[in-house]
């Protein structure tokens, strides 16, 4: 942005001097809807506040300025203006328009001539944006002079453009480019730089401006950064073209449902009425700080980065640690995590996947579960992945088979069968135990090919006891047997009992896929403390271990669990 740059606010109704649209920009294309969509806009948003688009431009000399971006909102503004004033003689047009590529466009814009609307397709279309106005005014139960009178009020009164006067040296073919053939719009964070770094009555020093550039710069290129991005935010990248605005968003609070297009903009301009640029600068740098300095401790991180991910806003959490200490901060953190999970043990023990607010929470403890088995590995400066974790959506995979449900196609059911009869094949026991293997393996032989929905769900149950410890189920939906897997992972392995997942899994972690340092261990039996363990079967031995690593003496989870009543 160039240091001489102009940037305020300007009523609709008091914009003057004439716009000269140069040959480089194409014509005036506006619809009927587009003009109506506008005139809608602002006549519901009613005495509110309204803001337009950027209008952006080069002064030529006094009252006279090349149009670079918002010629389309421009003329459709002064064709409404035109019209108005057919209706109320003391409506005032304080602008006019030219462009280059049409000699009479400024003859044509007074008169709207309707013999010269085919001369070329800029007049057509400005004819027909005209009568789009015409039909607006007349349609509905309201008198079109009063509709024009109440019009005209919000122009004066309410209806803005966020003016932006480029420097004379600007290169304004080369902006143009950039704002509308390039398809980057002018942001929030741009007006905002544009604020900070041009000239006002007081004036900023060129080092001061220089200082500025280069720190905004260099915030810039660290938010590039994928993991600082994900630590962060829950955002997508691709919300913004310039990533410094998360930052203002942040320290503007900004809602996710915030209709004011430069809600930021505006924020920082009203603070500036009563603020240096200066020091409004360096309590921006302060907030930046404050996040990269969290991103870089890695017990923080890990707390922090659970919290974003799981809803919480970063602002909130820098507001709260103002004037703490290290160790209070530490526990502040603590103390949001308990209450975000808000369970106790025999809560977290009693969480069934079969009811929708209790596989919410069990997403919740289990990614926590990862976090922190991240953050407590010793000698490590190993950092949990927000940045894989959140190119992806999580589900919860049962650890061992839940039902034959969703495998309804033959296809689906014969590569069931294939994998699991590789299972039952590794499977030994006793002569009955033999026996009942053997059966299946030729069920599954004979059937194969003729496989319907009523012999396969027969043949899975066999085949599920045959791989399970017993036939008691009741633990099926219960924390002991989740794990956290993306849904794609999850897809392909839906429905396969352990020793099946138990290998997909392994492949999937030779390939290279994203797969949490947890269920990595569940399907390793890391958690599992006997010395016969057996690779098959996730047994009640596997699931007691496995809740002892999260809820026990030295569970991982302890931390973060309110007490049991009466504890």
């Amino acid at each position: 942005m160039a240091e001489n740059a102009t940037l305020e606010t300007k009523l609709v109704g008091n914009m003057e001097g004439n716009f000269f649209i140069p040959s480089y920009q194409r014509g005036y294309r506006w619809e009927k809807e587009h003009i109506t969509m506008l005139l809608n806009d602002i006549y519901d948003n009613g005495a509110k506040s309204y803001c337009l688009q950027p209008i952006v431009v080069k002064s030529i000399k006094d009252g006279e300025f090349e149009l670079i971006d918002g010629q389309q909102r421009l003329t459709s503004i002064f064709l409404i203006l035109k019209y108005m004033k057919q209706l109320l003689p003391f409506v005032e047009q304080k602008f006019s328009l030219e462009y280059e590529t049409r000699d009479r466009s400024k003859l044509f814009l007074d008169s709207l001539d309707e013999n010269l609307k085919d001369e070329n397709v800029d007049f057509h279309h400005m004819f027909n944006a005209y009568t789009a106005i015409e039909e607006w005014f007349d349609d509905g139960a309201a008198d079109k002079s009063l509709k024009a009178i109440n019009l005209y009020k919000y122009f004066s009164e309410n209806v803005k453009v966020i003016w932006y006067q480029v420097d004379k040296n600007q290169n304004p073919i080369a902006l143009f480019t950039r704002l509308n053939i390039g398809k980057i719009p002018l942001t929030n964070a741009e007006l905002v730089k544009a604020l900070f770094l041009s000239k006002d009555v007081a004036g900023l020093t060129s080092e001061k401006q220089l200082e500025i550039a280069t720190s905004w710069d260099a915030i810039e290129k660290e938010l590039h950064d994928k993991s600082f991005w994900s630590f962060l935010t829950n955002d997508d990248v691709e919300e913004y073209p310039t990533r410094i605005e998360l930052i203002f968003n942040m320290i503007t609070n900004k809602a996710s449902h915030e209709k004011e297009r430069f809600y930021t903009f505006f924020y920082f301009t009203e603070r500036m009425k009563t603020k240096l640029k200066t020091d409004e600068w360096k309590e921006i740098q302060e907030f930046y700080l404050i996040l990269k300095e969290w991103y870089e401790k890695r017990g923080i991180y890990h707390k922090v980065g659970y919290l974003v991910a799981s809803g919480v806003k970063i602002q909130e959490l820098i507001k709260g640690s103002k004037k703490l200490t290290k160790n209070e901060f530490d526990a502040s953190l603590n103390s949001k995590i308990i209450e975000h999970l808000d369970l106790t043990r025999d809560q977290l023990l009693g969480l069934s996947y079969g009811s929708l607010k209790d596989k919410s929470k069990i997403e919740n403890l289990l990614l926590l579960l990862n976090i922190e088995t991240v953050r407590l590995l010793k000698d490590s400066s190993e950092k949990y992945s927000f940045e894989h974790h959140k190119l992806r959506n999580w589900s919860l995979e049962h650890i061992h088979a839940q039902n034959s449900e969703g495998l309804n196609k033959q296809a689906d059911q014969q590569a069931w069968l294939t994998l699991h009869k590789a299972s039952l094949k590794q499977l030994s026991g006793d002569d009955d135990y033999q026996n009942r293997i053997n059966e299946v393996i030729r069920d599954i032989d004979e059937k194969f090919e003729e496989i319907s929905q009523v012999l396969f769900d027969d043949i899975f149950t066999k085949v599920t006891l045959l791989l399970s410890e017993n036939e008691d189920r009741s633990y099926i939906d219960l924390v002991s047997n989740m794990a956290l897997l993306s849904i794609e992972n999850n897809a392909a392995l839906n429905n396969s009992t352990f020793d099946v997942k138990r290998n997909k899994i392994l492949e999937m972690d030779r390939n290279g896929e994203y797969i949490p340092i947890c269920t990595r261990r569940v399907f390793l039996k890391y958690y599992s403390n006997s010395n016969n363990t057996q690779l098959q079967f996730w047994g009640e031995d596997d699931r007691r271990s496995y809740i002892e690593a999260m809820v026990g003496k030295k569970g991982l989870l302890m931390p973060y669990l309110k007490n049991n009543a009466g504890e």
